[in-house]
């Protein structure tokens, strides 16, 4: 589990690529910059997918930790890469 505390936590473990991202999206929506996103994900596209495409839009990804169940806790500063 993860140490870090966050600002906020999305669960995108039951949707598809693309609309991962886009729930990723609309709860970084939420916070100011520099505060903390924990996301939820699945293993596979999302993985691989929304760790680039936050990086992309210049939010830091901080911490990735993968669980026994098959999916991920990927923790995020938005507007961490600005």
């Amino acid at each position: 589990m993860s140490k870090q505390s966050y600002d906020a936590f999305v669960d995108i473990t039951d949707v598809v690529c693309p609309i991962t991202f886009v729930k990723t999206k609309v709860a970084l929506e939420e916070l100011e910059n520099g505060q903390t996103l924990q996301i939820r994900l699945n293993d596979g596209e999302p993985i691989q997918n929304v760790p680039r495409s936050l990086k992309n839009e210049k939010h830091k990804v901080i911490e990735v930790v993968q669980n026994n169940d098959g999916t991920y806790l990927l923790g995020v500063i938005k507007g961490g890469l600005e």
